[in-house]
């Protein structure tokens, strides 16, 4: 599948025109999709050093993106074109309903994943939480 990204927001925390806090399990998921043979559109508002800057901090983190604000690597932009691009997931935090959450994004693109490869998943993604102050005091406090 093709899969469209937003960043700031969905990636990152929303602290444009810096670069906000990284989401929780972002990168572990983008890479586990990259690894099943999606590929990644960075789809954003960003441009210029802005949008340099998050490609940055992306490939810092181990994703290089298929491509960046268009469809494919080739593709001219010009100024009559629509910024749309032709995807068949659109990743973004500004969905009908909010951000779902990068675990919820991986289950519902992996529905046929066997139960090995979810329980490994939610292992890695429960591990990635606890990094967190609020998720280290939740498996203290709350046993989880």
């Amino acid at each position: 599948m093709i899969i469209a990204v937003d960043f700031d927001g969905t990636i990152v925390e929303h602290k444009y025109p810096a670069i906000g806090k990284e989401k929780i399990f972002a990168f572990e998921t983008l890479k586990s999709l990259q690894k099943d043979g999606h590929l990644l559109i960075l789809w954003t508002i960003r441009s210029g050093k802005e949008l340099d800057a998050a490609i940055e901090y992306c490939q810092k983190r181990g994703i290089e993106f298929y491509a960046v604000n268009r469809t494919h690597p080739e593709e001219e932009i010009n100024d009559n074109m629509s910024r749309k691009v032709n995807a068949d997931i659109f990743i973004d935090d500004r969905n009908v309903g909010g951000f779902m959450g990068w675990g919820e994004i991986w289950q519902w693109i992996n529905k046929e994943a066997s139960k090995s490869e979810t329980d490994r998943f939610k292992a890695n993604y429960q591990k990635a939480q606890r990094r967190t102050l609020c998720g280290f005091l939740q498996a203290i406090f709350c046993n989880k």
